[in-house]
Parts: C-alpha cells; sequence; structure tokens
C-alpha cells in the first residue's frame, strides 16, 4: 500500500521569500526613515498570509532593520545624530579591516571588476536614481570585502548596512549628488598600487564623509 506523502509546509520557504526580499529593500533604501509597514500589506505585496509576514518582520526587527512600538506599530528607524555617528564609526572600524584584509588579493580581474561597479554607480547618480546608487555603491564595497575571506566580520559590516537602508536614502537626498564618489577612483587606485595606507584612508573616508555630513 502506498500512501500519499504528506502535504510540504511551505510556511518556512514562503517566510524566508518574504524576510530576504524586504531586506534587501530596506538595505538598498527603497525605504523611507520612518515609513510604516503593516503585516495585512507586507502579505498582500508578497502573496503570503499573516504567519510568514509576522516571522519576516520579527526577524528584521531583531537586526534593527525595522523598530515596533509598545503599541505595534511596525517602521523603518528614524535614526538620531548619536546613533548615526555610531554606525559611522562601525562602518570605519569594519570596512577599514576588510579592504586592509582584501589588498594582498586584488588582483587585476578584481580592479576591473571595481571599475565597472563604479560605471554603474555613476549613471544611477546621472539618472537621479537613488535605489539603484545605494545598491551599486553597496555591490562595490561588497565585492572588494568578500577578498577579505572574512565572513562573520562582513556580516557584522551588512547588518549596519541594513540598519541604516534608509538613513542613507535620506542623505541621498539631502546631498543631491550629480557625481559617483570620489573616493572610489582613490581606493581603485591604491588598489592598484598596493598602496594599504592610502586604501585604509580612502575606504574610511568613504564610508564615513556622508554619514557625517548627515548628523551635522
Amino acid at each position: 500500500m502506498i500512501l500519499n506523502p504528506r502535504p510540504v509546509d511551505a510556511t518556512p520557504v514562503a517566510h524566508d521569500r518574504v524576510y530576504r526580499a524586504l531586506r534587501g529593500r530596506i538595505m538598498q533604501g527603497d525605504l523611507h526613515p520612518g515609513q510604516g509597514l503593516t503585516l495585512r500589506g507586507i502579505g498582500k505585496e508578497y502573496g503570503v498570509s499573516m504567519t510568514p509576514a509576522r516571522e519576516a518582520v520579527r526577524r528584521l526587527v531583531a537586526e534593527g532593520a525595522l523598530t515596533m512600538s509598545s503599541s505595534g506599530r511596525v517602521a523603518t528607524p528614524e535614526l538620531s545624530n548619536e546613533r548615526i555617528e555610531e554606525l559611522a564609526a562601525l562602518r570605519a572600524l569594519l570596512e577599514v579591516e576588510l579592504a586592509s584584509r582584501a589588498l594582498p588579493r586584488a588582483h587585476m580581474a578584481l580592479i576591473e571588476r571595481l571599475q565597472s561597479i563604479n560605471a554603474s554607480v555613476a549613471e544611477a547618480v546621472a539618472h537621479r536614481d537613488a535605489v539603484s546608487y545605494i545598491r551599486t555603491n553597496l555591490e562595490f564595497h561588497r565585492t572588494l570585502y568578500l577578498r577579505a575571506q572574512a565572513p562573520a566580520m562582513l556580516a557584522m559590516a551588512e547588518t549596519v548596512w541594513l540598519q541604516m537602508g534608509p538613513t542613507m536614502r535620506a542623505l541621498y537626498g539631502r546631498l543631491r549628488k550629480t557625481e559617483p564618489p570620489q573616493f572610489h577612483r582613490l581606493i581603485i587606485a591604491a588598489l592598484r598600487a598596493g598602496d594599504e595606507p592610502g586604501l585604509r584612508l580612502a575606504v574610511r573616508s568613504d564610508v564615513t564623509q556622508g554619514l557625517r555630513m548627515l548628523a551635522s
């Protein structure tokens, strides 16, 4: 006698799909600071029930990507100046170290890839596309840091990016950028030259300058 297999519970799969999709949107600045979200709205947008929507939100709240008030209101974070300064300092510590560790493995193919991504950053700036700008800017940094072969450190850096996504969106609008980040060119030049002090300075300047303007 052949028994029919038990139906597979798709809830964990649905929850992970919603979590990853929302996480990407938040990290890339697709949502503004303080923007409210509802479980019903999330469920409708991603075609899932309340349970996976709730679980995805729970994970994102735990990561600092979303906030939940005592009344249960869910929103993207609105960071204080002190919090911005703290996260900028974390970026400087983590990303400078990641770049330094990546330098010995910065072969020509990596440098060419970074140049290509930077061209995409420039295109996003030219089109005044904030989300594309943030996405390609993070891709530039992640591509370099992957060469550090320090996954725990990179995961910490990505958690900071996640918490700052909406704030980066606000920063982009405030600065009204008309050209790609000048420090990207300095990062690439330092990689070509094998210049570790120059690389550390360029990365530190790149990840902190704009954020400190926002907090000023």
